[in-house]
Protein backbone atom coordinates (compact mmCIF):
# COMPACT_ATOMS: atom_id res chain seq x y z
CA UNK A 1 0.00 0.00 0.00
CA UNK A 2 1.38 3.40 -0.98
CA UNK A 3 1.40 5.98 1.77
CA UNK A 4 1.93 8.96 -0.54
CA UNK A 5 0.66 8.38 -4.08
CA UNK A 6 1.65 11.90 -5.12
CA UNK A 7 4.98 12.60 -6.78
CA UNK A 8 7.82 13.53 -4.46
CA UNK A 9 8.56 16.51 -6.70
CA UNK A 10 4.98 17.71 -6.33
CA UNK A 11 5.10 17.39 -2.54
CA UNK A 12 8.40 19.20 -2.34
CA UNK A 13 7.02 21.86 -4.67
CA UNK A 14 3.97 22.36 -2.45
CA UNK A 15 6.20 22.63 0.61
CA UNK A 16 8.47 25.12 -1.16
CA UNK A 17 5.43 27.13 -2.26
CA UNK A 18 4.14 27.30 1.31
CA UNK A 19 7.56 28.41 2.54
CA UNK A 20 7.64 30.99 -0.23
CA UNK A 21 4.22 32.29 0.81
CA UNK A 22 5.43 32.66 4.39
CA UNK A 23 8.54 34.47 3.14
CA UNK A 24 6.39 36.80 1.03
CA UNK A 25 4.13 37.49 4.01
CA UNK A 26 7.17 38.25 6.14
CA UNK A 27 8.55 40.53 3.45
CA UNK A 28 5.18 42.24 3.09
CA UNK A 29 5.00 42.75 6.85
CA UNK A 30 8.47 44.29 6.85
CA UNK A 31 7.60 46.59 3.94
CA UNK A 32 4.33 47.63 5.58
CA UNK A 33 6.06 48.21 8.93
CA UNK A 34 8.80 50.31 7.36
CA UNK A 35 6.29 52.31 5.32
CA UNK A 36 3.92 52.90 8.24
CA UNK A 37 6.63 53.79 10.73
CA UNK A 38 8.33 56.02 8.16
CA UNK A 39 5.07 57.86 7.47
CA UNK A 40 4.42 58.43 11.16
CA UNK A 41 7.99 59.53 11.82
CA UNK A 42 7.78 61.94 8.90
CA UNK A 43 4.55 63.35 10.35
CA UNK A 44 6.15 63.69 13.80
CA UNK A 45 9.19 65.44 12.30
CA UNK A 46 6.90 67.75 10.33
CA UNK A 47 5.07 68.62 13.57
CA UNK A 48 8.41 69.36 15.25
CA UNK A 49 9.38 71.63 12.35
CA UNK A 50 6.08 73.50 12.62
CA UNK A 51 6.61 73.93 16.39
CA UNK A 52 10.05 75.37 15.64
CA UNK A 53 8.44 77.76 13.18
CA UNK A 54 5.90 78.85 15.80
CA UNK A 55 8.68 79.41 18.33
CA UNK A 56 10.56 81.54 15.80
CA UNK A 57 7.34 83.41 15.00
CA UNK A 58 6.74 84.14 18.70
CA UNK A 59 10.28 85.45 19.13
CA UNK A 60 10.06 87.63 16.03
CA UNK A 61 6.62 89.01 17.03
CA UNK A 62 7.87 89.87 20.52
CA UNK A 63 10.91 91.61 19.06
CA UNK A 64 8.68 93.46 16.61
CA UNK A 65 6.43 94.74 19.39
CA UNK A 66 9.38 95.79 21.56
CA UNK A 67 11.07 97.67 18.70
CA UNK A 68 7.76 99.25 17.63
CA UNK A 69 7.06 100.44 21.19
CA UNK A 70 10.58 101.90 21.53
CA UNK A 71 10.24 103.68 18.18
CA UNK A 72 6.86 105.08 19.25
CA UNK A 73 8.17 106.24 22.63
CA UNK A 74 11.19 107.83 20.97
CA UNK A 75 8.86 109.96 18.87
CA UNK A 76 10.18 108.72 15.53
CA UNK A 77 8.21 109.69 12.45
CA UNK A 78 6.65 107.13 10.06
CA UNK A 79 9.68 107.02 7.77
CA UNK A 80 12.09 106.41 10.66
CA UNK A 81 9.76 103.77 12.12
CA UNK A 82 9.69 102.04 8.74
CA UNK A 83 13.50 101.90 8.70
CA UNK A 84 13.62 100.45 12.21
CA UNK A 85 10.93 97.84 11.50
CA UNK A 86 11.89 96.87 7.93
CA UNK A 87 14.10 93.85 8.68
CA UNK A 88 11.79 92.62 11.46
CA UNK A 89 8.75 92.94 9.18
CA UNK A 90 10.56 91.03 6.41
CA UNK A 91 11.50 88.23 8.83
CA UNK A 92 7.93 87.93 10.13
CA UNK A 93 6.53 87.92 6.59
CA UNK A 94 8.94 85.16 5.57
CA UNK A 95 8.12 83.08 8.67
CA UNK A 96 4.37 83.43 8.00
CA UNK A 97 4.96 82.27 4.41
CA UNK A 98 6.89 79.21 5.58
CA UNK A 99 4.22 78.35 8.13
CA UNK A 100 1.53 78.62 5.45
CA UNK A 101 3.52 76.28 3.23
CA UNK A 102 3.95 73.81 6.10
CA UNK A 103 0.22 73.85 6.86
CA UNK A 104 -0.68 73.40 3.19
CA UNK A 105 1.54 70.32 3.09
CA UNK A 106 -0.01 69.13 6.34
CA UNK A 107 -3.53 69.49 4.91
CA UNK A 108 -2.53 67.44 1.85
CA UNK A 109 -0.93 64.78 4.02
CA UNK A 110 -4.09 64.60 6.17
CA UNK A 111 -6.23 63.47 3.20
CA UNK A 112 -5.50 59.86 4.08
CA UNK A 113 -6.38 60.49 7.75
CA UNK A 114 -9.98 61.59 7.22
CA UNK A 115 -12.08 64.74 7.22
CA UNK A 116 -11.64 65.47 10.95
CA UNK A 117 -7.88 65.66 10.68
CA UNK A 118 -8.12 67.86 7.59
CA UNK A 119 -10.54 70.18 9.41
CA UNK A 120 -8.23 70.41 12.42
CA UNK A 121 -5.29 71.42 10.29
CA UNK A 122 -7.44 73.83 8.26
CA UNK A 123 -8.44 75.44 11.60
CA UNK A 124 -4.74 75.90 12.35
CA UNK A 125 -4.39 77.66 9.00
CA UNK A 126 -7.23 80.04 9.96
CA UNK A 127 -5.50 80.84 13.26
CA UNK A 128 -2.25 81.59 11.44
CA UNK A 129 -4.18 83.74 8.95
CA UNK A 130 -5.69 85.80 11.79
CA UNK A 131 -2.25 86.34 13.30
CA UNK A 132 -0.86 87.39 9.94
CA UNK A 133 -3.80 89.75 9.37
CA UNK A 134 -3.27 91.30 12.79
CA UNK A 135 0.42 91.76 12.05
CA UNK A 136 -0.39 93.32 8.69
CA UNK A 137 -2.84 95.80 10.20
CA UNK A 138 -0.39 96.80 12.95
CA UNK A 139 2.49 97.20 10.49
CA UNK A 140 0.34 99.29 8.17
CA UNK A 141 -0.71 101.56 11.06
CA UNK A 142 2.92 102.02 12.19
CA UNK A 143 3.93 103.07 8.69
CA UNK A 144 1.05 105.58 8.36
CA UNK A 145 2.18 109.19 9.01
CA UNK A 146 -1.18 110.61 10.06
CA UNK A 147 -1.97 108.54 13.16
CA UNK A 148 -1.49 109.77 16.66
CA UNK A 149 0.81 108.17 19.19
CA UNK A 150 -2.16 106.93 21.25
CA UNK A 151 -3.77 105.21 18.27
CA UNK A 152 -0.49 103.61 17.28
CA UNK A 153 0.00 102.32 20.83
CA UNK A 154 -3.53 100.95 20.67
CA UNK A 155 -2.66 99.06 17.48
CA UNK A 156 0.42 97.58 19.16
CA UNK A 157 -1.58 96.54 22.24
CA UNK A 158 -4.31 95.07 20.05
CA UNK A 159 -1.66 93.12 18.10
CA UNK A 160 -0.15 91.77 21.33
CA UNK A 161 -3.55 90.67 22.66
CA UNK A 162 -4.77 89.23 19.35
CA UNK A 163 -1.48 87.42 18.56
CA UNK A 164 -0.83 85.41 21.73
CA UNK A 165 -4.18 83.60 21.93
CA UNK A 166 -4.16 82.20 18.34
CA UNK A 167 -0.45 81.34 18.62
CA UNK A 168 -0.95 79.46 21.89
CA UNK A 169 -3.91 77.70 20.34
CA UNK A 170 -2.06 76.47 17.25
CA UNK A 171 0.98 75.45 19.35
CA UNK A 172 -1.24 73.46 21.74
CA UNK A 173 -2.98 71.82 18.78
CA UNK A 174 0.35 70.97 17.17
CA UNK A 175 1.66 69.43 20.41
CA UNK A 176 -1.52 67.38 20.69
CA UNK A 177 -1.09 66.19 17.11
CA UNK A 178 2.53 65.25 17.73
CA UNK A 179 1.65 63.29 20.87
CA UNK A 180 -1.13 61.53 18.93
CA UNK A 181 1.36 60.58 16.21
CA UNK A 182 3.86 59.22 18.74
CA UNK A 183 1.06 57.28 20.47
CA UNK A 184 0.09 55.90 17.07
CA UNK A 185 3.67 54.71 16.55
CA UNK A 186 3.47 52.80 19.85
CA UNK A 187 0.16 51.21 18.87
CA UNK A 188 1.57 50.34 15.46
CA UNK A 189 4.58 48.74 17.14
CA UNK A 190 2.32 46.55 19.26
CA UNK A 191 0.31 45.48 16.20
CA UNK A 192 3.47 44.71 14.27
CA UNK A 193 4.91 42.69 17.15
CA UNK A 194 1.69 40.72 17.38
CA UNK A 195 1.64 40.10 13.60
CA UNK A 196 5.34 39.14 13.56
CA UNK A 197 4.84 36.75 16.48
CA UNK A 198 1.91 35.11 14.71
CA UNK A 199 3.91 34.82 11.52
CA UNK A 200 6.87 33.34 13.41
CA UNK A 201 4.65 30.76 15.08
CA UNK A 202 3.08 29.88 11.73
CA UNK A 203 6.54 29.56 10.19
CA UNK A 204 7.73 27.25 12.97
CA UNK A 205 4.63 25.07 12.64
CA UNK A 206 4.97 24.96 8.86
CA UNK A 207 8.64 24.00 9.02
CA UNK A 208 7.91 21.37 11.66
CA UNK A 209 5.12 19.87 9.56
CA UNK A 210 7.28 19.99 6.42
CA UNK A 211 10.21 18.33 8.18
CA UNK A 212 8.33 15.71 10.15
CA UNK A 213 5.75 14.88 7.49
CA UNK A 214 7.92 14.89 4.38
CA UNK A 215 11.61 15.54 4.78
CA UNK A 216 12.48 13.16 7.61
CA UNK A 217 10.66 10.13 6.09
CA UNK A 218 12.50 10.72 2.82
CA UNK A 219 15.79 10.97 4.68
CA UNK A 220 15.10 7.55 6.22
CA UNK A 221 14.50 6.15 2.74
CA UNK A 222 17.69 7.80 1.51
CA UNK A 223 19.56 6.20 4.41
CA UNK A 224 18.32 2.82 3.15
CA UNK A 225 19.54 3.74 -0.32
CA UNK A 226 22.92 4.81 1.05
CA UNK A 227 23.27 1.56 2.98
CA UNK A 228 22.46 -0.36 -0.22
CA UNK A 229 25.09 1.66 -2.11
CA UNK A 230 27.68 0.83 0.55
CA UNK A 231 26.83 -2.86 0.23
CA UNK A 232 27.18 -2.63 -3.53
CA UNK A 233 30.54 -0.92 -3.00
CA UNK A 234 31.63 -3.92 -0.92
CA UNK A 235 30.51 -6.18 -3.80
CA UNK A 236 27.59 -7.47 -1.76
CA UNK A 237 24.94 -7.67 -4.46
CA UNK A 238 22.24 -9.34 -2.32
CA UNK A 239 20.35 -6.02 -2.04
CA UNK A 240 16.54 -5.85 -1.87
CA UNK A 241 14.98 -2.43 -1.24
CA UNK A 242 11.20 -1.96 -0.67
CA UNK A 243 9.36 -0.98 -3.84
CA UNK A 244 5.94 -0.26 -2.29
CA UNK A 245 5.95 3.49 -2.98
CA UNK A 246 5.79 4.59 -6.57
CA UNK A 247 7.37 8.04 -6.23
CA UNK A 248 10.82 9.01 -7.47
CA UNK A 249 12.67 7.37 -4.58
CA UNK A 250 10.53 4.24 -4.95
CA UNK A 251 11.48 4.03 -8.64
CA UNK A 252 15.11 4.58 -7.64
CA UNK A 253 14.77 1.64 -5.21
CA UNK A 254 13.50 -0.54 -8.07
CA UNK A 255 16.34 0.58 -10.34
CA UNK A 256 18.85 -0.16 -7.57
CA UNK A 257 17.46 -3.67 -7.13
CA UNK A 258 17.75 -4.32 -10.89
CA UNK A 259 21.26 -2.87 -10.91
CA UNK A 260 22.29 -5.15 -8.02
CA UNK A 261 21.03 -8.19 -9.93
CA UNK A 262 22.85 -7.09 -13.09
CA UNK A 263 26.05 -6.46 -11.16
CA UNK A 264 25.90 -9.90 -9.63
CA UNK A 265 25.73 -11.35 -13.14
CA UNK A 266 28.61 -9.21 -14.32
CA UNK A 267 30.84 -9.90 -11.36
CA UNK A 268 31.73 -13.37 -12.55
CA UNK A 269 32.63 -12.05 -16.02
CA UNK A 270 34.69 -9.26 -14.50
CA UNK A 271 36.61 -11.70 -12.32
CA UNK A 272 37.58 -13.64 -15.41
CA UNK A 273 38.80 -10.55 -17.19
CA UNK A 274 40.53 -9.21 -14.14
CA UNK A 275 43.29 -11.77 -14.10
CA UNK A 276 44.14 -11.00 -17.72
CA UNK A 277 44.08 -7.26 -17.20
CA UNK A 278 46.34 -7.38 -14.13
CA UNK A 279 49.29 -8.49 -16.21
CA UNK A 280 48.75 -5.67 -18.71
CA UNK A 281 48.33 -3.14 -15.92
CA UNK A 282 51.55 -4.18 -14.26
CA UNK A 283 53.40 -3.85 -17.54
CA UNK A 284 52.09 -0.33 -18.17
CA UNK A 285 52.19 1.07 -14.64
CA UNK A 286 55.85 2.01 -14.62
CA UNK A 287 55.63 3.53 -18.08
CA UNK A 288 52.62 5.66 -17.10
CA UNK A 289 54.22 6.74 -13.83
CA UNK A 290 57.28 8.07 -15.65
CA UNK A 291 55.14 9.78 -18.28
CA UNK A 292 52.97 11.35 -15.59
CA UNK A 293 56.01 12.77 -13.83
CA UNK A 294 57.20 14.33 -17.10
CA UNK A 295 53.73 15.73 -17.79
CA UNK A 296 53.48 17.20 -14.29
CA UNK A 297 56.78 18.99 -14.69
CA UNK A 298 55.79 20.21 -18.17
CA UNK A 299 52.45 21.49 -16.87
CA UNK A 300 54.16 23.33 -14.00
CA UNK A 301 56.61 24.94 -16.42
CA UNK A 302 53.73 25.88 -18.76
CA UNK A 303 51.69 27.50 -16.00
CA UNK A 304 54.63 29.54 -14.78
CA UNK A 305 55.52 30.51 -18.35
CA UNK A 306 51.99 31.77 -19.14
CA UNK A 307 51.76 33.57 -15.79
CA UNK A 308 54.80 35.62 -16.79
CA UNK A 309 53.37 36.16 -20.29
CA UNK A 310 50.17 37.57 -18.70
CA UNK A 311 52.25 39.93 -16.54
CA UNK A 312 54.36 41.09 -19.48
CA UNK A 313 51.31 41.82 -21.66
CA UNK A 314 49.05 43.26 -18.95
CA UNK A 315 51.30 46.22 -17.96
CA UNK A 316 51.34 48.04 -21.36
CA UNK A 317 47.69 47.14 -21.95
CA UNK A 318 46.73 48.72 -18.59
CA UNK A 319 48.50 51.95 -19.53
CA UNK A 320 46.89 51.97 -23.01
CA UNK A 321 43.42 51.49 -21.51
CA UNK A 322 44.00 54.20 -18.87
CA UNK A 323 45.21 56.72 -21.47
CA UNK A 324 42.27 55.81 -23.74
CA UNK A 325 39.79 56.46 -20.93
CA UNK A 326 41.46 59.81 -20.13
CA UNK A 327 41.34 60.76 -23.79
CA UNK A 328 37.70 59.75 -24.08
CA UNK A 329 36.86 61.94 -21.06
CA UNK A 330 38.80 64.88 -22.55
CA UNK A 331 41.36 64.95 -19.73
CA UNK A 332 44.95 65.95 -20.46
CA UNK A 333 46.62 66.66 -23.79
CA UNK A 334 45.49 64.36 -26.67
CA UNK A 335 48.94 64.43 -28.25
CA UNK A 336 50.58 63.28 -25.02
CA UNK A 337 47.93 60.57 -24.53
CA UNK A 338 48.40 59.27 -28.09
CA UNK A 339 52.18 59.37 -27.64
CA UNK A 340 51.87 57.25 -24.48
CA UNK A 341 49.48 54.83 -26.21
CA UNK A 342 51.83 54.55 -29.19
CA UNK A 343 54.84 53.97 -26.92
CA UNK A 344 53.05 51.29 -24.89
CA UNK A 345 51.66 49.66 -28.07
CA UNK A 346 55.20 49.52 -29.49
CA UNK A 347 56.37 47.99 -26.21
CA UNK A 348 53.54 45.47 -26.34
CA UNK A 349 54.47 44.63 -29.95
CA UNK A 350 58.06 44.05 -28.86
CA UNK A 351 56.83 41.80 -26.06
CA UNK A 352 54.80 39.72 -28.51
CA UNK A 353 57.81 39.45 -30.85
CA UNK A 354 59.98 38.42 -27.90
CA UNK A 355 57.49 35.77 -26.80
CA UNK A 356 57.24 34.42 -30.36
CA UNK A 357 61.01 34.19 -30.45
CA UNK A 358 61.01 32.34 -27.12
CA UNK A 359 58.39 29.92 -28.45
CA UNK A 360 60.44 29.34 -31.58
CA UNK A 361 63.58 28.82 -29.53
CA UNK A 362 61.91 25.81 -27.89
CA UNK A 363 61.93 24.12 -31.30
CA UNK A 364 65.35 25.41 -32.31
CA UNK A 365 64.02 27.87 -34.90
CA UNK A 366 65.01 31.17 -33.21
CA UNK A 367 66.64 33.52 -35.73
CA UNK A 368 68.88 36.44 -34.75
CA UNK A 369 69.28 39.51 -36.94
CA UNK A 370 72.94 40.50 -36.65
CA UNK A 371 73.67 44.15 -37.40
CA UNK A 372 75.80 47.03 -36.18
CA UNK A 373 74.11 48.97 -33.34
CA UNK A 374 74.95 51.30 -30.45
CA UNK A 375 74.84 49.81 -26.96
CA UNK A 376 74.03 53.29 -25.56
CA UNK A 377 70.77 53.43 -27.58
CA UNK A 378 69.83 49.94 -26.42
CA UNK A 379 70.59 51.06 -22.85
CA UNK A 380 68.22 54.04 -23.19
CA UNK A 381 65.45 51.69 -24.39
CA UNK A 382 66.13 49.38 -21.43
CA UNK A 383 65.94 52.30 -18.99
CA UNK A 384 62.59 53.46 -20.38
CA UNK A 385 61.20 49.90 -20.51
CA UNK A 386 62.17 48.89 -16.96
CA UNK A 387 61.29 52.18 -15.24
CA UNK A 388 57.82 50.92 -14.07
CA UNK A 389 59.31 47.68 -12.69
CA UNK A 390 62.02 49.58 -10.79
CA UNK A 391 59.49 52.05 -9.42
CA UNK A 392 57.17 49.23 -8.32
CA UNK A 393 60.10 47.53 -6.54
CA UNK A 394 61.15 50.81 -4.88
CA UNK A 395 64.67 50.50 -6.31
CA UNK A 396 67.11 53.18 -7.50
CA UNK A 397 68.66 52.48 -10.90
CA UNK A 398 71.89 53.97 -12.26
CA UNK A 399 72.18 54.07 -16.07
CA UNK A 400 75.32 56.23 -16.57
CA UNK A 401 75.86 57.95 -19.92
CA UNK A 402 79.21 56.80 -21.29
CA UNK A 403 79.01 57.69 -24.99
CA UNK A 404 78.49 55.42 -27.98
CA UNK A 405 79.73 51.82 -28.06
CA UNK A 406 78.99 50.06 -31.33
CA UNK A 407 78.78 46.28 -31.38
CA UNK A 408 77.56 43.61 -33.80
CA UNK A 409 74.50 41.53 -32.87
CA UNK A 410 70.72 41.46 -32.64
CA UNK A 411 69.73 44.85 -31.12
CA UNK A 412 66.24 43.74 -30.05
CA UNK A 413 67.36 40.52 -28.37
CA UNK A 414 70.29 42.24 -26.68
CA UNK A 415 67.88 44.86 -25.31
CA UNK A 416 65.58 42.07 -24.09
CA UNK A 417 68.44 40.26 -22.35
CA UNK A 418 69.58 43.43 -20.51
CA UNK A 419 65.97 44.30 -19.52
CA UNK A 420 65.47 40.72 -18.28
CA UNK A 421 68.59 41.01 -16.09
CA UNK A 422 67.31 44.30 -14.62
CA UNK A 423 63.93 42.70 -13.86
CA UNK A 424 65.72 39.76 -12.22
CA UNK A 425 67.38 42.31 -9.93
CA UNK A 426 63.98 43.83 -9.02
CA UNK A 427 62.68 40.36 -8.10
CA UNK A 428 65.69 38.77 -6.40
CA UNK A 429 67.65 41.76 -5.02
CA UNK A 430 64.83 44.10 -4.07
CA UNK A 431 66.01 44.37 -0.45
CA UNK A 432 69.25 46.02 -1.65
CA UNK A 433 67.34 48.91 -3.19
CA UNK A 434 69.93 49.57 -5.94
CA UNK A 435 70.84 48.33 -9.39
CA UNK A 436 73.46 49.70 -11.81
CA UNK A 437 73.95 49.06 -15.53
CA UNK A 438 77.26 50.04 -17.11
CA UNK A 439 78.52 49.67 -20.65
CA UNK A 440 81.94 49.62 -22.16
CA UNK A 441 83.54 48.50 -25.42
CA UNK A 442 81.60 45.31 -26.21
CA UNK A 443 80.65 44.87 -22.54
CA UNK A 444 77.49 45.34 -20.42
CA UNK A 445 77.46 44.88 -16.64
CA UNK A 446 74.23 44.56 -14.56
CA UNK A 447 75.06 44.90 -10.84
CA UNK A 448 72.68 44.66 -7.87
CA UNK A 449 73.07 45.13 -4.12
CA UNK A 450 71.20 41.97 -3.10
CA UNK A 451 72.14 39.03 -0.92
CA UNK A 452 74.00 37.37 -3.79
CA UNK A 453 73.92 33.77 -5.03
CA UNK A 454 75.61 30.97 -3.05
CA UNK A 455 78.58 29.43 -4.81
CA UNK A 456 76.94 26.00 -4.89
CA UNK A 457 73.93 27.41 -6.77
CA UNK A 458 75.81 29.46 -9.36
CA UNK A 459 76.50 26.54 -11.66
CA UNK A 460 72.77 25.83 -12.15
CA UNK A 461 71.41 29.35 -12.73
CA UNK A 462 71.95 29.10 -16.50
CA UNK A 463 69.83 25.91 -16.71
CA UNK A 464 66.34 26.33 -18.19
CA UNK A 465 63.57 26.64 -15.57
CA UNK A 466 66.13 26.65 -12.76
CA UNK A 467 65.73 29.39 -10.10
CA UNK A 468 67.85 30.76 -7.33
CA UNK A 469 67.08 30.41 -3.61
CA UNK A 470 65.69 33.96 -3.12
CA UNK A 471 62.17 34.51 -1.69
CA UNK A 472 61.05 35.80 -5.14
CA UNK A 473 61.66 32.49 -6.92
CA UNK A 474 57.95 31.99 -7.64
CA UNK A 475 57.70 35.29 -9.56
CA UNK A 476 59.45 34.06 -12.74
CA UNK A 477 59.54 30.93 -14.84
CA UNK A 478 63.32 30.45 -14.70
CA UNK A 479 63.97 30.90 -18.44
CA UNK A 480 65.76 34.28 -18.29
CA UNK A 481 69.42 33.38 -17.74
CA UNK A 482 69.19 30.20 -19.81
CA UNK A 483 67.77 32.10 -22.77
CA UNK A 484 70.22 34.99 -22.21
CA UNK A 485 73.15 32.56 -22.36
CA UNK A 486 71.82 31.04 -25.61
CA UNK A 487 71.25 34.47 -27.20
CA UNK A 488 74.66 35.87 -26.25
CA UNK A 489 76.54 32.78 -27.43
CA UNK A 490 74.53 32.67 -30.68
CA UNK A 491 75.74 36.24 -31.40
CA UNK A 492 79.37 35.30 -30.89
CA UNK A 493 79.49 36.73 -27.39
CA UNK A 494 79.10 35.35 -23.91
CA UNK A 495 77.66 35.79 -20.42
CA UNK A 496 79.26 35.38 -17.00
CA UNK A 497 78.07 35.74 -13.41
CA UNK A 498 80.01 36.84 -10.34
CA UNK A 499 78.72 36.78 -6.76
CA UNK A 500 79.75 38.42 -4.55
CA UNK A 501 80.51 41.47 -6.71
CA UNK A 502 84.20 42.46 -6.87
CA UNK A 503 85.06 45.47 -4.71
CA UNK A 504 85.81 47.79 -7.65
CA UNK A 505 82.30 47.24 -9.07
CA UNK A 506 80.25 46.93 -5.84
CA UNK A 507 77.42 49.49 -5.40
CA UNK A 508 76.56 48.82 -1.75
CA UNK A 509 77.50 46.87 1.33
CA UNK A 510 75.64 43.66 0.42
CA UNK A 511 77.47 40.91 -1.50
CA UNK A 512 75.36 41.52 -4.63
CA UNK A 513 75.45 39.83 -8.02
CA UNK A 514 77.08 41.04 -11.24
CA UNK A 515 76.17 39.63 -14.67
CA UNK A 516 78.62 40.49 -17.46
CA UNK A 517 77.54 40.37 -21.13
CA UNK A 518 80.04 40.34 -23.97
CA UNK A 519 79.40 41.17 -27.66
CA UNK A 520 81.70 41.50 -30.67
CA UNK A 521 82.89 45.10 -31.10
CA UNK A 522 81.77 46.52 -34.45
CA UNK A 523 84.40 47.63 -36.95
CA UNK A 524 84.70 51.32 -37.60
Amino acid sequence: MRQFPASLKARLGIGAALIGIVALLAAGLVVYALSAVSARLDAALAAERRLDRYAALSTQASTFMVVATEALQSGLDAEARAGRLESLSAGLTETFARIRGDLENAVREAESLGLNEQSRRATQSLGVARMEASFGATRKALLSPGLSRERLQGHIDSFAIGFDQPLNSVIAEEIRAREAILAGIGALKRRLVFAASGLAIATILLFAAFHLGLVRPQFRRLDLLRAAALRLGREDFAVRLPEAQGDEIGRLFADTNRAAAALADRKAAVDREWARLNETIRARTEELRAANARLSQTDEDRRRFFADISHELRTPLTVILAESELGEKGAGEPAQAFATIRSRAARLNRRIDDLLRIARSESGRLQLDAARFDLAEAMAAVEEETRPDLAAAGMIADFPETGSHFVTGDRNWTRQVIASLVRNATRHAREGGQVAVTIGPGTVRVIDNGAGIPAEAQSAVFDRFAQGPSPARAEGFGIGLALAKWVMEAQGGGIALESPVPEDHRIGRAPGTMVVLGLPVADG
